[in-house]
């Protein structure tokens, strides 16, 4: 049965959490699923307002709205939301640096990743779907360390100091922003190996009801075991479906599953090759199932957005 698009307007995704937590790795992820030729995809950390060198002498981090551009980046989600175009600041996050703004037009889908995107309840109200990843914190270290040492260019002692001083913005400002979240993304190692940082890593997804999540038993029955769902209570004591997938799946297993994945997204172009690949420790390409699972689920509420199953 061919797709028919009830929403005419482009489909938002927001993808929210502290720095190194795996929000760019998600988004290009989805993008490759859906097909990047239909998807935007805007990092909301160029809203920045000081350079790296400014934020220095301030003695601000990142982190703090205070330092970021809030009113702008409201007022351009508003813009994309309504099919307007914008003109978006760039920022260089190898040289902590501006650069020239980009001309964007919005697409079918519109992915936002960064540090501030639940910041204002007029944000908020502009994304169909709303994701918060929070890795295990020991894992997160391990992954900014890893990343800003090799791409970004910095020491280990420059990122153990940036590390400590973001912890209380990240605190007051960052980790509120889970409440808002529909789907709260957790990656964190196995108990058989708490030294794991890539395509072994277990998944939580936190399922709030905010969303109508698919039936997932089917895909229960598919995997057999690697799986669990069960009923939980969050952080705040309201009642969530927990989704555990473990990194340990056979390929065959997790192939079945996302078998079934894909049928549930009959306009996801099926770009497979690029489902749940990421840059591990030694920055080479690698494939996760967990990984893949937790694309195809949020590309899932994405393709049902568009078909008004919740539309806001």
């Amino acid at each position: 049965m061919p797709f028919k698009r009830i929403i005419t307007r482009p489909i938002i995704l927001g993808i929210v959490g502290d720095s190194a937590s795996g929000k760019s790795t998600i988004a290009d992820g989805i993008a490759g699923i859906l097909g990047p030729d239909r998807v935007v995809n805007l990092c909301t950390d160029d809203y920045h307002k000081y350079d790296r060198g400014d934020r220095a002498k301030l003695g601000i981090t990142a982190l703090d709205p205070e330092a970021n551009h809030i009113d702008i980046l409201e007022q351009h989600i508003q813009l994309l939301r309504e099919g307007q175009p914008i003109l978006k600041p760039t920022y260089d996050h190898v040289h902590g640096t501006f650069s020239q703004c980009q001309y964007v037009e919005p697409k079918e889908y519109i992915i936002l990743e960064g540090l501030m995107g639940y910041a204002t309840r007029a944000m908020r109200d502009c994304y169909d779907v709303k994701i918060y990843l929070e890795p295990d914190e020991d894992l997160r270290i391990k992954w900014k360390m890893q990343r800003d040492t090799r791409v970004r260019g910095y020491s280990e002692e420059r990122v153990s100091e940036i590390i400590e001083k973001r912890v209380e913005d990240s605190l007051n400002y960052i980790q509120p922003q889970r409440t808002f979240a529909d789907m709260v993304v957790s990656f964190y190692p196995p108990e058989s190996n708490h030294s794991e940082t890539g395509a072994h890593l277990n998944v939580r997804h936190t399922l709030r009801p905010t969303l109508p999540h698919p039936d997932l038993t089917p895909v229960l029955d598919a995997a057999k075991k690697g799986f669990r769902l069960e009923l939980a209570r969050d952080i705040d004591g309201k009642p969530v479906d927990v989704l555990d997938i473990h990194g340990d799946l056979s390929d065959k297993r997790a192939k079945a599953v996302e078998d079934l994945l894909w049928n549930l997204i009959p306009e996801a172009q099926h770009l497979r090759e690029n489902v749940g690949q990421f840059r591990d420790a030694e920055n080479h390409t690698a494939l996760s199932h967990p990984l893949a699972l937790s694309e195809l689920l949020i590309t899932y509420h994405m393709v049902k957005a568009a078909l008004g199953h919740h539309a806001i």
